[in-house]
């Protein structure tokens, strides 16, 4: 939407404000519907809900391509919020059945490494394809959607608990069980997946190895997968970790979102260049976010590795409190070659947090509620996401806008990031035990 605003407002003859609240339907229905879909994500096949959303993902941006009035592509993009918001339940759940545990931090740097070269690579193509075409730029993003569904409905549905995984150099689902009770493979005819195989998790094994104790009032003696909605969220919200690893994470994500609506601006005003050398800029920061994401994960995962249990916790309270001191002399300085070893340094540990951050929770977390507390999560970050670029806005303006305004608002903003921090180290305390609560869950499971 941002790189077509230009084309967008001469076609329908819309404001800024439109573009602004296009931009944040989607994020608001897609915080709506991520709970419900974190519901279906723990009772159904999660590689067939995957692919039907991504299918219908596309079907959403060719419609869009054909809209005639603003009212008709703000319906388009209500229905495109709500298709979004499959793929972050989905996609956590298959991430703690594919793959062990100490690896787990890896591999959602991957996973977030591609969602930022995806929106870049997005981002470029859809400003020079809208430049011809705004229509023809919804298309052209629209049209690899429906190769990505059909290799993902291809995907094998593992077996739920970690009980099988895609181990280094397999070409399927390996059976790694080490429990006794059988799990039942989906068969292609049937959506819900019954059975289930529990397997321990590395950090489980070295929280019992350490002699923690679980916190016996959060013990499941149910089949989480019977829950309710509301008795569902409600236990995902008593998990002291999963709430302070959902405000820090949505402390961080609120920030970024910030930095993405006025970053560009705030570039040009505070160091006196011109729009292309600002783009160079930005492209030298995401390199150094890009990196963080690569290395956080790995940091976490070697740390547990070492039977160092608050690894990932560690990692990515260091990395919040390390942002606030880099970022401090980069809004201060006039000078931009100063500010940008700064700004790197910044966006590498902004995006470190992130892959441990997901990790963990997975770790805390009872593997049949995965998807529901993945969309717990979601809604609450989403939420903060969408509000970031308003209060941004209204900060700044109140602060006397123009350059300073941004200034003093960047500044303001790194209050929450430090807070983020502070929040996670406190985490160093309440992790071991939730580890050790959802091991004791997974082990009393019917």
């Amino acid at each position: 939407m941002g790189a077509s605003a230009t084309q967008l407002r001469e076609a329908l003859r819309i404001s800024n404000t439109d573009i602004g609240l296009l931009v944040a339907v989607t994020a608001i229905v897609a915080a709506i519907a991520s709970v419900p879909f974190g519901m279906l994500t723990d009772r159904l096949r999660r590689t067939r809900i995957l692919s039907f959303a991504i299918v219908l993902w596309g079907v959403a941006m060719v419609a869009s391509a054909t809209a005639g009035s603003f009212n008709s592509l703000l319906l388009y993009r209500v229905f495109l919020g709500a298709v979004t918001a499959a793929a972050g339940p989905a996609v956590a759940s298959l991430v703690g059945d594919y793959f062990p545990s100490a690896e787990r931090g890896r591999i959602y740097s991957f996973i977030l490494s591609g969602e930022l070269l995806g929106a870049g690579i997005g981002f470029v193509i859809t400003g020079d394809v809208a430049s011809l075409s705004w229509r023809a730029a919804f298309v052209v993003l629209a049209l690899p959607a429906f190769g990505l569904a059909w290799l993902v409905h291809r995907l094998p549905e593992p077996a739920r608990g970690g009980a099988s995984e895609l181990l280094p150099g397999a070409t399927h689902i390996v059976d790694t069980r080490d429990v006794t009770s059988q799990a039942r493979p989906a068969s292609p005819e049937d959506d819900t997946v019954e059975d289930t195989t529990l397997k321990e998790t590395d950090a489980q094994r070295v929280a019992a190895d350490h002699g923690v104790t679980p916190d016996e009032t959060l013990v499941l003696h149910r089949d989480a997968r019977r829950m309710g909605l509301l008795s569902a969220v409600r236990y995902v919200l008593r998990v002291r970790t999963n709430v302070i690893l959902i405000v820090s994470s949505a402390f961080g994500y609120y920030f970024l979102a910030g930095v993405q609506t006025f970053g560009v601006e705030f570039v040009k005003d505070q160091y006196r260049i011109g729009q292309a050398l600002a783009n160079l800029l930005l492209l030298a920061i995401g390199g150094g976010a890009l990196l963080g994401i690569l290395t956080g994960g790995r940091v976490g995962d070697f740390l547990l590795r070492r039977r160092y249990l608050n690894g990932r916790i560690l990692v990515a309270g260091v990395a919040a409190l390390a942002t606030v001191v880099l970022f401090i002399p980069a809004l201060i300085t006039r000078s931009s070659f100063t500010a940008l070893p700064y700004f790197i340094g910044a966006a590498f540990f902004l995006s470190a947090q992130n892959p441990p951050i997901d990790a963990a929770r997975l770790d805390i977390m009872p593997p049949l509620l995965w998807g529901r507390a993945e969309g717990v999560r979601t809604f609450l970050r989403t939420a903060a996401q969408a509000l970031a670029p308003l209060i941004f806005g209204a900060v700044s303006d109140l602060l006397g806008g123009g350059r300073m305004g941004l200034q003093y608002t960047f500044i303001f903003m790194l209050l929450p990031l430090c807070a983020s921090g502070v929040v996670l180290l406190r985490g160093l305390r309440t992790y071991p035990r939730d580890v050790a609560t959802a091991a004791a869950s997974a082990s009393a499971e019917p």
